[in-house]
């Protein structure tokens, strides 16, 4: 999902480009025995977009039951990452990618990106969510993917937030939104996506025409748009941002809450839960990983329910394992999309560039 990272939170982690985590804890004994075929290497490589963030304990119980260290490498939005991995496919520069969702993984999967590799585990985990039958990608969390909103400005004003798509195309909203260009973005692509499944095929060109004529305002990605653009969140209150309406997930109020300074009892940030679009994010062996058998363990891991359970509040996202239970605050001042609008893969794999390309032409010329 995002994500993130999709939130302010893992932004200061992501700042550090690549680290190290390792050390040693405990685990609830469901990562996986790939360590017994490793190539030697006691460090397994995980590429994955900036949202990327799990607890220092969790990655000590991971050395402590497999004997390997996970380094990290940071590589930007996940379509950038994406994009960096489909350049060096072969020859990748590490073991396992994280962060390739349901808009972008035909793409992945076309360019022989991932070795098929079933994880430990992987009958606990939702159905809905296991889309490739071959066992290329594992399911690691979902996410919504909605248009945020800035309590207070809509308080101040005395207006009603937005709950839907066509809300958005309402005067009352004109020159409000800032969203994610859905040609370098995934949550910007979800939420073309999310109009698509909305609209429909034949009503999505129309719907952005205008949206645009409403003074919808398009950035690169999703940290510049939460944390520069949208008024309701941390980063943008300090920015002086006045857009007070953004794409970003679902889950985005609780980093509101968690990371504020005293918490407010109330998150200051809501969601228009009639605008969303629900993303799958998985994890791939890299096809030439040099490291093998750590990243198979790496992969079992992840959808441990130690693993599964430490998501929520550090790349807040939903876990993927049925038995994982959510933390208080998640539950709390997060929102509970049942069911979200969806475009299934095979015909996002079929038509993404051809949207691609008629949302770029509608909204950036």
């Amino acid at each position: 999902m995002n994500t993130t990272t999709k939130y302010a939170a893992t932004a200061l982690a992501a700042a550090l480009g690549v680290t190290v985590l390792a050390g040693c804890g405990s685990d609830d004994g469901s990562a996986g025995s790939g360590a017994s075929k490793g190539s030697g290497s006691k460090t397994v490589t995980l590429v994955s977009h900036d949202s990327f963030n799990v607890s220092d304990e969790v990655l000590k119980a991971f050395t402590k039951e497999t004997g390997y260290k996970v380094k990290t490498l940071k590589s930007g939005d996940a379509g950038a990452a994406l994009n960096q991995e489909i350049l060096t496919k072969g020859s990748p520069r590490g073991d396992v990618f994280f962060g390739v969702d349901n808009t972008l993984l035909s793409r992945a999967l076309d360019n022989g990106l991932f070795t098929a590799y079933e994880a430990k585990g992987l009958d606990r985990v939702a159905p809905d969510t296991q889309t490739d039958g071959k066992h290329r990608v594992t399911p690691v969390d979902t996410g919504d993917i909605c248009v945020n909103y800035d309590k207070k400005f809509f308080a101040d004003k005395k207006l009603a937030p937005p709950k839907t798509f066509a809300d958005l195309l309402k005067p009352a909203y004109k020159n409000l939104l800032v969203t994610e260009n859905a040609g370098s973005s995934s949550p910007g692509l979800g939420f073309l996506l999310g109009t698509i499944a909305a609209e429909g095929e034949d009503g999505y060109e129309a719907y952005w025409k205008k949206l645009k004529a409403n003074g919808v305002k398009v950035v690169d990605g999703w940290e510049q748009a939460y944390n520069e653009e949208f008024s309701g969140s941390a980063g943008g209150k300090k920015a002086k941002a006045d857009r007070p309406l953004v794409v970003s997930y679902a889950s985005s109020p609780p980093v509101e809450v968690l990371y504020a300074d005293p918490q407010p009892k109330e998150a200051p940030t809501g969601v228009a839960t009639g605008t969303c679009f629900r993303q799958t994010e998985y994890a791939g062996l890299l096809t030439g990983a040099k490291n093998e058998a750590g990243g198979k363990a790496l992969l079992d891991f992840m959808i441990s329910k130690t693993f599964q359970e430490d998501m929520p509040l550090n790349m807040f996202v939903n876990p993927v394992v049925e038995d994982a239970e959510l933390p208080e605050l998640f539950t709390k001042h997060g929102e509970k999309v049942d069911t979200p609008p969806t475009v299934t893969p095979e015909k996002i794999a079929a038509n993404r560039e051809q949207w691609i390309q008629s949302w770029q032409s509608l909204v950036l010329k």
